[in-house]
């Protein structure tokens, strides 16, 4: 399964459970981990299908990773990436509020379309495509509910938690496990390509985890903890992250899981105005965008 992080479904979980803090849903400590039962979701996770091996279990739920050789990462051919083969977690629970406005700006109207309903419509067109777990606010179904007849994707919700790692969580446990990868995106990016995401898609397929991102365009400094400059960062070697993430399925967070299990995680290039919707400025540009002949989000 993968994530817009995109992750091929092979890895471990502990270090996802490790991060996630204690939510109203009763995600497990790292302390009670192994005594804990899912009584459904039993993952197995392959990030790549040579070499590399990690196993995590307990209880019932168990990841196992396996990785491609790191060194195949940009010139091994690309896998092919089946028809209803790929699990959309998408992000819908969050508050919004540097917005500064009266809902969560997900929802806020963007050319007479709420923002979120942008990028679900672009996954749901996409063959690859077989479900979409939209994780939000019961209050807030409603608007993904009215596009059952518009969609030929099975539509399923789960509830956001206190913190994003609670909310991946959360759409986890809610997707088909006979799914290939699962793809992580935040509904308050609505300016996603399919282009974009059938690259990343076949990254996260290939190599067992890409994210998509763009190169820094700003020169970065690094400060210490008085404000004082440390030292210039080389602009060349840092990219700006976007979703979605991608991971096979047997994976049960986003890119940080993999990067901390050593794993290569690659980034697939996407496209500046892939723009995280934040602020009254981001909405204006993304009207501006969106009213630009040459852009074709799907």
């Amino acid at each position: 399964m993968a994530v817009l992080q995109v992750v091929s479904p092979l890895l471990p979980s502990s270090y996802f459970f490790s991060k996630i803090s204690q939510s109203k849903h009763q995600i497990p400590s790292k302390s009670s981990l192994q005594h804990y039962k899912h009584p459904q979701f039993s993952l197995v996770s392959s990030l790549s299908r040579r070499n590399f091996k990690q196993h995590s279990s307990f209880g019932r739920f168990t990841i196992t990773c396996s990785a491609h050789d790191s060194a195949s990462t940009t010139n091994e051919k690309s896998e092919f990436v089946k028809e209803k083969s790929v699990s959309i977690v998408l992000l819908a629970g969050g508050q919004g509020k540097r917005m500064g406005a009266s809902m969560p700006k997900q929802y806020l109207p963007l050319l007479g379309q709420p923002i979120a309903l942008y990028s679900f419509y672009t996954f749901s067109r996409m063959p690859e495509v077989k479900e979409i777990v939209v994780v939000c606010d019961p209050s807030y179904q409603d608007i993904f509910e009215d596009t059952r007849e518009k969609i030929n994707v099975d539509l399923k919700f789960a509830l956001p938690g206190k913190e994003r790692q609670d909310s991946v969580y959360s759409g986890l446990q809610a997707i088909d496990l006979n799914s290939e990868l699962v793809c992580i995106h935040d509904s308050a990016r609505p300016l996603i390509s399919s282009s974009d995401v059938e690259k990343v898609l076949s990254d996260g397929l290939r190599i067992g985890a890409s994210v998509l991102g763009v190169p820094a365009k700003a020169t970065i400094k690094e400060a210490n903890s008085e404000s004082f400059v440390v030292k210039t960062l080389d602009r060349k070697t840092l990219w700006e992250m976007q979703t979605p993430q991608v991971e096979g399925l047997e994976v049960t967070d986003d890119v940080s899981i993999v990067e901390h299990l050593k794993h290569p995680v690659y980034i697939t290039e996407g496209s500046y105005t892939n723009i995280k919707v934040t602020t009254p400025d981001d909405l204006l540009l993304a009207e501006r965008i969106l009213n630009t002949d040459s852009f074709v989000p799907a």
